[in-house]
């Protein structure tokens, strides 16, 4: 076991600033308006498998279809790049058509453990320990249960201001995310 303090607290911000459950609260809110109750349990713990998953055999995945981690991770450099423009400018440039239902789709998939979050654990799988980005995980997924079960009152406490400037902060903190994660995988490629 290789559990390191250090590397589960940088796997646990990248991991926060991509899913943005902060970030997402008005969508949450707009969904729990729109078809009545969000199943904040369910959602939980699909996300968490989900991502649990991906982070096993996402790499097989890659392998079978012959690209690297490496490949992959700068793919998700640019991801991450777009997700980040994406919460500092307010604008969207990706935009998925409106759900009936909402604990699992889009709550789950793709909200929390979406391609963003995807393109994160691989990249994070390039760079530290499995179990280390497990604990992130796991982390992460009791923060956005917390999140899912009090969104309405975040909101109040917040206010729109302060949502909004919590998501442009974390915008800048992962857009140096997807900085770093383009130049250390670059050199590997070549």
């Amino acid at each position: 076991m290789n559990f390191s303090l250090r590397e589960i607290a940088s796997a646990s911000m990248i991991l926060f600033a991509v899913i943005d459950i902060v970030g997402s609260i008005p969508i949450i809110i707009s969904l729990r308006n729109k078809v009545g109750h969000i199943q904040s349990g369910k959602a939980t713990i699909v996300a968490a498998a989900i991502m649990v998953a991906f982070l096993f055999i996402g790499e097989e995945i890659l392998k079978l279809i012959g690209i690297d981690v490496n490949s992959f991770a700068v793919a998700g450099a640019f991801v991450l790049f777009f997700l980040a423009i994406e919460m500092i400018l307010g604008i969207a440039l990706y935009k998925d058509d409106e759900p009936e239902s909402a604990s699992i789709v889009p709550i789950a998939f793709p909200l929390i453990a979406g391609a963003g979050t995807m393109t994160a654990l691989l990249s994070l799988r390039a760079e530290f320990h499995v179990e280390n980005i497990i604990v992130a995980i796991i982390i992460n997924v009791i923060f956005v249960y917390i999140v899912l079960k009090s969104s309405k009152a975040i909101e109040r406490i917040l206010g729109k201001n302060g949502i909004n400037i919590i998501r442009k902060v974390f915008g800048v903190i992962l857009l140096a995310i997807a900085v770093k994660l383009f130049t250390s995988n670059i050199n590997q490629l070549f």
